[in-house]
């Protein structure tokens, strides 16, 4: 899992050669926190075919507007440099997540 910041963010995201799951997080957000060992499973199944990275927008706020996040949980997929799908808040549970990666790499 890739720690994104405003200064790696183009180049580990929107430059990225290949498909990009973006986990946006931020220190106080227990839902956040509840998906993390999830989203680091699907690392594990998926990372060969997705890159995984995580933002924590309380040190990244203009950037996580930038990006649209206005509420938490955020977990989008980027590719070619426009996020392509991003389930947010409710729908941000682990099966969804899943369900969403998959759609995207078979």
């Amino acid at each position: 899992m890739i720690d994104l910041d405003k200064e790696n963010f183009e180049s580990e995201v929107l430059q990225a050669e290949r498909l990009v799951l973006v986990d946006f997080y931020s220190d106080g957000c227990i839902p956040c926190q509840a998906l993390t060992p999830h989203i680091h499973g699907y690392e594990e199944t998926y990372g060969a075919k997705l890159k995984f990275a995580s933002l924590n927008i309380t040190k990244a706020r203009r950037l996580a507007i930038a990006q649209k996040v206005l509420g938490l949980p955020v977990v989008a997929i980027y590719s070619g440099g426009e996020k392509i799908d991003e389930l947010v808040k409710d729908d941000a549970t682990p099966e969804n997540i899943e369900s969403m990666i998959q759609k995207h790499v078979s």
